[in-house]
């Protein structure tokens, strides 16, 4: 059944990769294993300062195999490695300090801090959110030269197409506030 369950569980954050709006992560409480590692899968991730982080999978001789792709990239060679080879946990004030987190906040303001943030979302386009997204995605592990001339096409040849850029663009000279039709 371990092949089933990897399946699975894999197909969640192939998921999280393809859906074209951001994914937000919120925590409070632990998020070890499998939770640390959608952490990861995310595009911003908020949590509480009473949670912890961790891979504690090597303590049960066994590795996180999202984790061990996703987490260099995300905290760097040196502490993934650490991270992954040790199994200790984290606070949630060391893990915003190495990036695994965007915000750390107090457990009573976890709710209005993740509105404020879905609130910065919501007033943006979100033609132009799933093309930023697919352009981070395109620039991951490549050269920058390979990953400007797919992001250069998507930008001129996508993006520059929708109603959006238009109005964006339109709104900044006109000085005024842009009216998003997400197309």
């Amino acid at each position: 059944t371990i092949f089933q369950m990897l399946d699975s569980f894999h197909a969640i954050f192939r998921t999280l990769e393809q859906i074209s709006r951001p994914a937000i992560a919120v925590v409070d409480g632990a998020a070890l294993g499998g939770g640390c590692e959608l952490v990861m899968a995310c595009d911003i991730a908020i949590a509480s300062d009473r949670s912890r982080f961790g891979q504690p999978e090597i303590k049960l001789g066994v590795f996180p195999p999202v984790a061990a792709v996703l987490l260099p990239q995300l905290v760097g060679d040196k502490r993934a490695r650490e991270m992954l080879l040790t199994g200790e946990l984290l606070e949630a004030s060391q893990a915003e300090r190495i990036g695994l987190l965007n915000y750390v906040v107090p457990a009573d303001q976890l709710q209005p801090k993740t509105e404020e943030v879905l609130a910065k979302l919501r007033n943006l386009s979100a033609i132009a959110l799933e093309h930023t997204k697919k352009a981070i995605d395109a620039g991951r592990g490549r050269s920058i030269d390979a990953a400007l001339k797919e992001v250069e096409d998507m930008y001129l040849h996508e993006l520059m197409k929708t109603r959006d850029a238009t109005e964006g663009i339109n709104a900044f000279i006109e000085k005024r506030k842009p009216v998003w039709q997400n197309r």
